[in-house]
């Protein structure tokens, strides 16, 4: 088999790939209740002769490709979800759903994994070792991938190694880009309750300001990155919501603010929690103001194995040519694929899926994010690709 042969397939699925994905697209559903969803791949997946699982982890659908002979299982992983953001984009294929729409590209990665799963069957069983293809629920802040290996999706047959994608508008179609060891941040939340004491505006002195030492707290905060950690490491702390007061003659007796942590360093992750509350309990403290904080770690840091990052680059240049992958930094965004390379040896990448027109070069979560569709048989390609490339190197090295 040539990976000219993988490319032509590819491109053959394009006209069914354009119609999953935008039938996806127009009925998008959130973490955890991707019925539908779950339904159609189930469905599909069953059509081409895989053992299907379904119920994985709540709505996840796991398939697996036997091969004829026993050997090394690989994961191919896809996550289905959409997001609690209204479609603005007028297109055909605006989503139905009010207040819902797939604005980080899940409704593409569903669709590349289906047809990649078409792809792979078509060859026939790979000789020796297995493919398994996860459909994920809920990567969105639920952890879905947490979920599926709470429920065994790396167990029987037992994967050895895995691989996932994500659409990037930031980069052409036709492009990939991967980054070596760590790759995307980890991100832990936090909920701070600041506690004053209510009284009249034009007595402040009688009362504790529980807006007037938030501020304080939140700009405090940010010394955390500029003056207490290695100026050469990641952190961003961030404040996203901050509710308080009851009028604008009133000191507000009591403030409730909403946050995220991101580190790429799992050391300096360690740290956040002691140094926020320091800071916290230093400027409250101060005010005469008491405090209660909740500090919940979420996804951990997305680390690429070395010799998973050279499967996915080695099955690039045979399918593509060099030029069309390139070694990129690290993302301060999460992604909850962290569960599984801490398990298991992973590669997580991306795939531009921008190019000339507007519309594809939304940044994710936006409410008009799109993408060029030519994206879609390109991503089935590279998914394939590194499938057949890990067991056929994995055989041949064993």
């Amino acid at each position: 088999m040539s990976f000219q042969h993988i490319l032509d397939l590819s491109d053959k699925l394009k006209e069914q790939l354009v119609e999953w994905r935008r039938d996806f697209h127009q009925h998008p559903e959130i973490g955890y209740q991707e019925i539908r969803t779950s339904a159609i791949v189930a469905k599909h997946l069953r059509s081409l002769g895989l053992e299907v699982t379904t119920n994985v982890g709540g709505t996840g659908v796991v398939g697996l490709l036997r091969g004829e002979q026993e050997g090394p299982t690989v994961g191919l992983r896809a996550d289905m979800d959409a997001l609690p953001i209204q479609d603005d984009k007028e297109v055909s294929y605006r989503s139905m759903n009010s207040g819902l729409a797939h604005l980080c590209g899940h409704d593409a990665h569903t669709t590349m994994l289906m047809g990649a799963a078409e792809l792979l069957c078509s060859l026939g069983r790979p000789p020796q070792g297995n493919i398994k293809f996860i459909f994920q629920p809920a990567e969105e802040g639920f952890a879905g991938a947490k979920a599926m290996m709470e429920d065994g999706v790396l167990d029987n047959p037992e994967v050895e190694a895995i691989v996932g994608l994500h659409v990037y508008p930031g980069m052409s179609t036709g492009t990939i880009g991967i980054a070596k060891g760590v790759a995307f941040a980890s991100v832990d939340s936090m909920e701070i309750h600041i506690i004053g004491k209510g009284g009249h505006a034009a007595r402040p002195h009688e009362g504790v300001d529980a807006i007037a030492v938030s501020a304080q707290v939140i700009t405090a905060l940010q010394n955390i990155a500029s003056r207490m950690i290695d100026p050469l490491e990641t952190v961003v702390i961030t404040i996203g919501t901050i509710e308080g007061g009851v009028m604008g003659a009133a000191l507000a007796p009591s403030v409730k603010m909403v946050g995220t942590i991101r580190t790429l360093s799992p050391a300096v992750r360690d740290q956040m929690p002691i140094l926020i509350e320091r800071v916290i309990r230093g400027v409250t403290e101060s005010f005469g103001a008491g405090y209660e904080l909740n500090y919940i770690k979420s996804y951990p840091a997305v680390w690429n194995n070395e010799t998973m990052v050279d499967k996915v680059t080695e099955a690039s240049e045979r399918l593509f040519g060099s030029k069309c992958w390139d070694y990129i930094k690290p993302s301060t965004g999460g992604e909850d694929f962290a569960f599984y390379a801490e398990a298991i040896p992973g590669a997580f990448f991306r795939i531009g899926t921008g190019n000339d027109e507007a519309r594809t070069r939304y940044p994710l979560h936006h409410s008009h994010f799109d993408l060029d569709e030519n994206a879609l048989p390109f991503g089935v390609a590279i998914l394939s690709a590194v499938a057949l490339h890990y067991l056929s190197s994995s055989i041949l090295s064993s």
